[in-house]
């Protein structure tokens, strides 16, 4: 399914070469790190960014003696990020929605990667082997344990986010922790020996108890609260007969294209998820296909 014009998912994009060669070069990474022209990300203690007046990441000088993590060559030039900041998890400030809507094209992602693997790093301070104490390598890309061996790598949790349409309707929800009149899609963790498919017809009939099929990708998205990839589907609903689990829905609707064009300009019977987020990059794609 295409819809051209649409404004790609927010977080992709990036520009940087993740240089992975380089991960694996001690000799190379420190060279890279004593580069003049590289540069650290500046993150405040909730790890978000800086960002300039153009909507540009602030950059500092490394300073000598610091655990990194290197993002990778931008045009070239090494770009570290800091190790050591507690946990993000999944906040998101005021601050934070507007910065990200200023934001020049790319410069999202960088950040996304950065406040993953930082995220990732306090949450992973121990062996999940021996409980011992692990310690940064491949340039912040992992966790190695003294005591065991085991490596460890930053990991991704894939999470299934998905419109049901029937007859020219998708279906939408809301959670009570979301502003006010905020509608968006289903969406719910993919489980272990679990299709993409089968997780999308999971989750729609536990939230909704909507029988789907016919699953069709969309798009995908990494998300940094703290780390996951949102996989984007539409699928067909068998009626639009609705029984919700309250535990992980306030309300459900279904609603037409019309409808959702509206709400994407501001002017609709609901509020829109952000630009920011898949959900709207999905709904989107849906009101541009047709009525």
């Amino acid at each position: 399914m295409s819809a051209p014009g649409v404004t790609p998912p927010g977080f992709t994009g990036g520009r940087l070469d993740r240089a992975d060669a380089l991960r694996r070069d001690p000799a190379g990474l420190a060279a890279a790190a004593a580069d003049p022209a590289a540069r650290l990300l500046v993150l405040n203690d909730g790890l978000e960014p800086e960002v300039d007046a153009g909507g540009r990441l602030v950059w500092a000088h490394v300073p000598e003696g610091a655990a990194l993590a290197l993002l990778g060559l931008e045009d070239g030039a090494p770009r570290f990020v800091a190790l050591g900041a507690g946990p993000g998890g999944g906040f998101r400030s005021p601050r934070l929605m507007d910065l990200l809507a200023r934001m020049a094209p790319g410069e999202a992602a960088t950040w996304a990667a950065a406040r993953s693997v930082v995220d990732w790093h306090a949450r992973h301070r121990f062996c999940a082997n021996c409980a011992a104490a692990t310690e940064p390598f491949r340039a912040g890309w992992g966790r190695c344990c003294p005591a065991c061996g085991t490596e460890h790598f930053p990991r991704t949790d894939p999470v299934v986010i998905m419109l049901a349409e029937h007859r020219g309707r998708c279906l939408l929800g809301r959670q009570p922790s979301w502003p006010a009149g905020r509608y968006s899609a289903l969406a719910g963790f993919v489980e272990p020996a679990e299709s993409v498919e089968e997780a999308v017809a999971r989750e729609v009939m536990e939230e909704a108890g909507v029988a789907v099929t016919a699953v069709r990708y969309v798009a995908s998205q990494p998300w940094p609260f703290p780390s996951q990839l949102m996989i984007a589907c539409v699928a067909e609903a068998a009626d639009d007969a609705l029984v919700l689990d309250r535990t992980e829905l306030e309300d459900a609707i279904w609603v037409d294209r019309a409808a959702v064009r509206a709400a994407l300009e501001g002017e609709g019977p609901f509020g829109a998820p952000p630009p920011h987020a898949i959900a709207h990059t999905l709904l989107r794609v849906w009101a541009a296909g047709g009525d």
